[in-house]
């Protein structure tokens, strides 16, 4: 074996002291420009990321805040309309009440005002077929008269046996039947 060969194997086991403070020379410089150039952006920008973070939470927090306002806004806007619509429902009922009592009074008093009308209609039919019957009473009392004695009555004479036919006739028997 070569002497290179079998050194280049061993110089990984064994430490050569000038590579490791070369090693630690490059290894501190790195870590100084590491500290002096890049840490502070990383860590600027690790701020600015926590804050933008912390940011969004907050905004997260006050839209939170704002929707459970809105919410509870809503809920009694709700509950407010629920009440109204209670009410009106309430007042159309009532109205409805009114109303039904209203053309139940209505037709009440019409009911009346026809009966009523009725009543003297029947009342007037009743004397004009009374009057009429009087007259038909009267007409034939002339005649059968007429029969009986065979001779015309003078118109005094006519009117006074009438008269006291129809004296002689209770015609209030048909005025009580007709009521």
């Amino acid at each position: 074996m070569t002497p290179i060969a079998s050194s280049s194997g061993s110089w990984l086991i064994s430490p050569d002291v000038g590579l490791m403070i070369w090693t630690l020379v490059v290894f501190v410089i790195s870590v100084l420009i590491l500290n002096r150039f890049v840490f502070p952006r990383i860590r600027e920008m690790l701020d600015r990321r926590a804050a933008a973070i912390s940011e969004q939470i907050d905004a997260q927090e006050r839209l939170r805040a704002e929707a459970e306002d809105v919410l509870r806004e809503y809920r009694e806007q709700l509950a407010h309309a629920r009440s109204q619509a209670d009410e009106i429902v309430g007042r159309a009922r009532e109205a409805g009440k009114q109303h039904e009592r209203e053309t139940l009074e209505e037709a009440r008093v019409r009911r009346e005002r026809m009966l009523e009308q009725t009543r003297r209609d029947i009342e007037d039919e009743t004397r004009r077929a009374l009057e009429q019957i009087r007259k038909e009473v009267a007409t034939l009392t002339i005649l059968a008269t007429e029969k009986v004695t065979r001779k015309a009555l003078s118109a005094t004479d006519q009117r006074k046996l009438v008269d006291d036919a129809l004296r002689e006739l209770d015609f209030t028997v048909l005025e009580g039947s007709e009521n």
